[in-house]
């Protein structure tokens, strides 16, 4: 029964929506909208009828409608563990990361020396594991949110400085021998040529970031932080066998991992509208 039930609420959700996709107004901003929202509250009537149906244990997964009760009865805590997680430790990481990957690429694309001696030593830092790394960084620095930074800058560091590097580099021979014509010397051309046409691989470096400095917030707060933040409330919750708190802590992470993401995707909007790809 629960599975026919399940089946209806598909079914249902496939019908709207091959309408949508398929109406006069399919392009407009609100149908597009509304399409992917349609399919999530699909699935999570599907999973709420299911597990309600079929008496799943809250302990190995619990119903959307408990995730939601827990949600709205521990906003006070989410929010501390948001302010200490999210704002603290993976944004501050971020952005100094993301300011060290940029300094060092210019000082990169001045030295044919660095370029090749970096690159393969970013490969090989940004290959190692954070379960190896984040636990250095808390002996070093404590388990305050400053270790947490610590771990997400270098987490970020070699994929926007890789994506830096190669972005100032995808100018033709053409281009450059134009700018010297003109008189150009290197900082003009840096700023009026290379650094513009560097622009899509450097946001899609942000981008990459965005997601590597949620998830390297999260899990070395699991070795060692005070107590708040969202994978110190995760592993607690785990060991009280508090599933529903877990749930609500990863549908905070994942609403602040689309927001960053959304809104380094809109910058890149604005700032790139000439590329091929904006249009």
């Amino acid at each position: 029964m629960a599975f026919a039930i399940a089946g209806l609420i598909w079914a249902a959700g496939w019908f709207i929506n091959s309408r949508l996709a398929n109406s006069a107004a399919s392009d407009s901003r609100a149908v597009s909208l509304l399409i992917p929202a349609i399919f999530g509250i699909t699935l999570i009537a599907m999973w709420q009828v299911l597990v309600t149906m079929l008496g799943v244990s809250p302990i190995i997964l619990p119903a959307p409608s408990a995730i939601a009760a827990t949600f709205a009865s521990s906003i006070p805590t989410l929010i501390a563990d948001f302010n200490q997680t999210i704002i603290k430790g993976a944004l501050t990481g971020y952005i100094a990361g993301m300011i060290a990957a940029f300094a060092v690429a210019l000082l990169a694309d001045r030295s044919d020396f660095l370029t090749k001696g970096i690159l393969p030593v970013g490969a090989f830092m940004a290959a190692l594991p954070i379960v190896g790394t984040a636990p250095i960084f808390v002996k070093w620095l404590g388990s305050g949110w400053e270790s947490k930074a610590a771990v997400v800058g270098v987490m970020v560091f070699f994929p926007i400085l890789v994506n830096t590097v190669a972005g100032l580099k995808d100018t033709s021979a053409m281009q450059r021998d134009l700018m010297r014509t003109y008189g150009a010397g290197y900082w003009p051309s840096l700023f009026k040529l290379r650094l513009p046409a560097a622009m899509p691989f450097i946001f899609n470096g942000l981008k990459i970031a965005t997601t590597l400095a949620l998830i390297g917030a999260i899990v070395a707060e699991f070795f060692g932080s005070p107590t708040v933040g969202m994978g110190f409330r995760i592993s607690t919750s785990v060991g009280q066998l508090a599933m529903d708190m877990v749930w609500a802590e990863i549908v905070v992470a994942a609403l602040a991992g689309s927001a960053f993401y959304g809104a380094m995707a809109l910058i890149e909007k604005r700032v790139t509208f000439w590329h091929p790809s904006q249009r």
